[in-house]
């Protein structure tokens, strides 16, 4: 079994797609400290048809330091959902622009206080859109794991490979830099990098901007052409 996980990102990259289609389940890492200026309540689309871009985000009542992800509350008292749509009207004239709206509106009907309950709720309905199995647990809800042997940075996955007895663990290129493979392949485990090629796609901007929000891609390119993009890719 290949197993992969994530914190709850708000609307990820592609190359998050990417991951969740090949694995066999994703772990939902929300018991791990808020990072602010991070991925979790926040993206980029673009913001105008020179190349520019804007950050989307999702409004977040105060919270102490140190405050895991899983217990990070959303300000509703603030019409951010129908701020972000009407940030995303510049895309008005995208070839799935009224279909993928229609979808953000199904995800908008959502209500929770939890960011990361709002984050799994709109994973879901992306890859249920795409045609991708999301198999998922969250990590806080997972019984009798041991945490008392984490102890560095790549050990969480380590352990969770050992007690979902998987064989292989997909990561992003990111975690090169401090995952252990030697550590890995002692425990029978294959530590693996999943490097996104991604394809350049056409939009309003002569600039092509990588990177930005699942939505942005969606916008652009029909399912087929985004399973495309998700199917290439290498690993190392």
């Amino acid at each position: 079994m290949k197993l992969g996980g994530m914190q709850p990102y708000f609307f990820p990259y592609i190359g998050y797609f990417s991951l969740i289609k090949h694995t066999d389940l994703w772990i939902v890492v929300d018991n791990v400290q808020f990072i602010s200026r991070g991925w979790i309540n926040r993206n980029r689309i673009l913001k105008n048809k020179v190349g520019e871009i804007i950050y989307i985000n999702v409004p977040l009542k105060k919270f102490p330091h140190k405050t895991p992800i899983k217990n990070v509350l959303i300000d509703n008292e603030k019409n951010w959902k129908d701020k972000i749509l009407n940030q995303l009207v510049i895309y008005s004239k995208a070839p799935y622009y009224k279909e993928i709206t229609s979808l953000l509106n199904k995800i908008f009907d959502f209500e929770t206080l939890s960011i990361s309950e709002f984050n799994i709720h709109s994973l879901k309905l992306i890859c249920n859109y795409l045609g991708i199995d999301f198999n998922y647990v969250i990590f806080s809800n997972i019984k009798n794991f041991d945490t008392s042997k984490i102890k560095e940075p790549d050990d969480w996955a380590l352990e969770a490979c050992k007690f979902f007895k998987a064989s292989e663990y997909v990561n992003p290129p990111g975690g090169k830099s401090f995952y252990n493979r030697e550590k890995y392949l002692k425990n029978d485990i294959k530590l693996t990098f999943l490097n996104s090629n991604f394809k350049e796609y056409k939009t309003f901007s002569p600039n092509f901007i990588s990177g930005l929000s699942i939505i942005d891609v969606m916008f652009w390119n029909s399912k087929e052409e985004i399973l495309n993009i998700l199917d290439n890719y290498t690993l190392d």
